[in-house]
């Protein structure tokens, strides 16, 4: 439990639309932090690793000097979004996820990867079917050769979206056709994916979170 002098932190969140305070899990991350904790959300909807980077956003995340940094991409990066924004799960993501890594160790930051969330797509049997995995394995390739911590969100939304069932899991859409974001219920159960994982992985930076609630 954090002590009454405990020293503050600020933490940054950067990637997608899945992130993003309005359409993702930022905000509910952030309401699950304690008052010890500052959340900076520059996640930005429609973003890959490549177009965040091109965008030179990185230079103002930096210049907030975070203590933790939580990196997410993948959604944008998959075939189809324009070269502007494609990765290749194998070579140019990997870099562009490094890159992220290096840049914010360099000013003392510590750097937590996760891999996608999972969209709500269901096959014939009512099992999560899912094209991002290339991506997700690829960014608990990155996380375990540059020795940081990884969330695996990918596998944990797939594992709560397979236990709730197809109807359960339209609960979490936003509108009716949309099973990429999420509404508030949503976003909290996938935040409190994240925050089951970091009261492990990342002590700390979880002394300054609410512990999550058990259950899916």
């Amino acid at each position: 439990m954090p002590a009454e002098d405990e020293t503050a932190i600020d933490i940054l969140l950067i990637g997608d639309s899945t992130v993003t305070d309005a359409a993702g899990w930022g905000k509910a991350f952030a309401d699950r932090c304690r008052e010890t904790a500052t959340v900076h959300n520059l996640a930005v909807g429609g973003r890959s690793s490549r177009s965040w980077h091109d965008e030179q956003r990185l230079p103002a995340a930096l210049a907030l000097k975070p203590d933790i940094v939580i990196v997410q991409f993948g959604h944008n990066d998959q075939p189809g979004k324009g070269r502007e924004r494609e990765t290749d799960p194998a070579t140019t993501y990997r870099e562009f996820l490094r890159l992220f890594v290096t840049a914010f160790h360099e000013i003392g930051a510590k750097a937590i990867l996760v891999s996608s969330v999972t969209r709500r797509t269901f096959d014939a049997q009512g099992k999560i079917t899912s094209t991002l995995t290339p991506w997700a394995e690829a960014t608990g390739a990155v996380a375990l050769e540059m020795g940081v911590p990884f969330i695996d969100l990918h596998s944990t939304s797939i594992a709560l979206h397979n236990e709730m069932g197809p109807d359960a899991s339209m609960g979490f859409n936003p509108k009716p056709d949309d099973r990429t974001h999420f509404n508030e219920i949503g976003a909290r159960a996938v935040a409190d994916l994240i925050i089951r994982d970091l009261q492990t992985l990342s002590p700390e930076l979880a002394q300054h979170l609410r512990q999550a609630p058990t259950g899916p």
